[in-house]
């Protein structure tokens, strides 16, 4: 199902390595997304090439920038089909990794996926700002992670809450983001975080890729996440 030797490739340049154990565990979730995918719709990217290097690569390329301590705690936001979380967990088994997402379908997709490869995780079936609050989630990871299309000031009032003080939201972006990086400033200083890294890239040819590291410097106040129409309509300044 997926280009081994393209995957390896990729993700050479980055110091990214993938043996033996950990392609077998990706390729069954691949296999899996490729056949769940045809009852409820996961992903549009599905070709096999396609899938190794804009879902796969695209998530293990992670792992060439960041350091994960062992057994990190770990909450993949809006985790959708599991990019990045359940890559990071296929790859680093140790990681405690926490999938959050506001359909079950697609968390079921999440279970069975950890089921087939012998892994667990934890799934929580919320959304973000509600999940947010909550004390069993609050400043209670790491890390979180993002692979979202939202604006960096919305994802950031959904994501820093559940980071720890010293703890980093990664947020995994398009290198086209400048002027949404810029507009962000406020709302993390809001929120309690600070970009520490901007790590600008290109995955592949013609694949530009920016992955932010958003400190938490200080907790974020309490009011924030708001609700999600209130988030949308008025983002943090």
């Amino acid at each position: 199902m997926l280009n081994r030797t393209l995957l390896e490739q990729t993700l050479a340049p980055f110091g990214v390595a993938v043996d033996d154990t950990v392609f077998a565990r990706l390729d069954t979730y691949a296999e899996l997304l490729t056949e769940t995918n045809r009852r409820f719709n996961l992903t549009a990217i599905t070709e096999p090439d396609d899938m190794t290097v804009k879902h796969f690569a695209d998530c293990l390329v992670l792992f060439g920038f960041a350091e994960f301590p062992q057994n990190a705690k770990v909450i993949d936001v809006g985790t959708g089909a599991g990019f990045p979380g359940l890559v990071l967990k296929l790859y680093r088994p140790d990681l405690q990794l926490t999938f959050l997402d506001s359909t079950k379908k697609k968390l079921g997709f999440i279970e069975n996926v950890l089921s087939a490869v012998g892994l667990q995780g934890e799934t929580v079936h919320m959304r973000a700002e509600e999940a947010g609050k909550k004390a069993q989630y609050r400043e209670q990871f790491d890390f979180a992670t993002a692979r979202a299309v939202a604006d960096l000031r919305n994802l950031s009032e959904y994501c820093l809450p559940f980071v720890k003080k010293n703890g980093l939201f990664l947020s995994m972006k398009s290198a086209a983001a400048e002027e949404e990086i810029r507009a962000a400033g406020g709302a993390l200083r809001v929120l309690g975080g600070k970009i520490e890294q901007d790590k600008q890239f290109l995955l592949v040819e013609n694949m530009p890729r920016r992955l932010l590291f958003v400190r938490k410097i200080s907790q974020t106040p309490p009011k924030y996440p708001r609700p999600s129409a209130k988030i949308a309509k008025t983002p943090l300044k």
